[in-house]
């Protein structure tokens, strides 16, 4: 989903709203998560005093498995990104820096993506406090306890 900010990157104090949902195919491509409602992509880009921001609500449900007690459920997450926007770069090491909006058009849902699989969390849990399973008996430790390592 291409979008020309030619506008925004032109004249100071300009901007233009976002407000989509990441496509279906796009998700498709996310083989790691499992989504159970839409991304939903709300925010702006603004042109202040010829420095150009995009700035990102990004909110979605997931269905997550502990890696504790390997629990399945639905977690809501919400993130809010900003990013700087440039015509171009002079060096290609500061291309993690900044959106590069080439022929003056960016793609705020391949950038949605990127950033929601940046800022999910590498292990996922139920609540903070999961106990996990026993590794011998296989038990729930949240629901039940177990005599696997009491002491005779």
């Amino acid at each position: 989903m291409m979008m020309n900010i030619k506008h925004v990157l032109n004249i100071s104090g300009t901007s233009e709203k976002l407000d989509f949902s990441v496509s279906e195919e796009r998700l498709a491509e996310v083989h790691t998560c499992e989504f159970v409602s839409p991304v939903r992509v709300t925010g702006d880009v603004t042109n202040h005093a010829g420095a150009v921001t995009l700035r990102m609500q990004i909110d979605f449900l997931l269905m997550v498995t502990c890696d504790r007690c390997l629990k399945r459920l639905v977690r809501d997450f919400s993130y809010q990104e900003e990013h700087i926007v440039v015509r171009s770069l002079e060096s290609e090491e500061d291309e993690a820096d900044y959106i590069v909006a080439r022929a003056e058009s960016i793609d705020p849902e391949e950038i949605a993506v990127m950033d929601l699989l940046l800022e999910l969390p590498t292990k996922m849990l139920c609540r903070e406090d999961c106990k996990g399973l026993c590794p011998k008996c296989g038990c729930d430790l949240n629901e039940m306890t177990c005599d696997c390592f009491t002491e005779n």
